[in-house]
């Protein structure tokens, strides 16, 4: 069996190097309050979720819907000023009921993710 050329050997040594960071090249939800399937007793007052890298403001929302498919939230999706991978929104005050919230964002290395998941607030 022949060696491998060294500018292959090279190469692939530095995919092999680098291959376990491209997996982490976008911004995936890691937690939110409240949590993912939560029944809370009380109404918050924000939705906050954390992903796993930073977040370009321009390109990342949270919208809240209730079970009627109307979006609830205040509109002021922002970043968190001293966590980039926190995305906020402002609820208002809200009835018992289920909740979805949807998020997309685009991580600061331009990859775009989106998801969403339910609480519920408890009568």
């Amino acid at each position: 069996m022949k060696p491998l050329p060294t500018k292959v050997a090279a190469s692939v040594l530095v995919l092999m190097l680098i291959a376990p960071h491209l997996a982490l090249a976008h911004a995936f939800l890691d937690h939110a309050e409240p949590r993912v399937g939560a029944k809370v007793a009380k109404a918050p007052q924000e939705v906050r979720i954390w992903f796993t890298q930073e977040l370009e403001p321009a390109f990342s929302n949270i919208r809240v819907f209730d079970s009627e498919g109307k979006q609830v939230d205040k509109k002021d999706s922002h970043l968190d000023p001293k966590d980039k991978s926190v995305l906020i929104v402002s609820l208002p005050s809200s009835p018992a009921g289920t909740y979805k919230v949807a998020w997309r964002v685009v991580s600061v290395d331009t990859h775009r993710t989106e998801g969403d998941f339910k609480f519920a607030v408890q009568p």
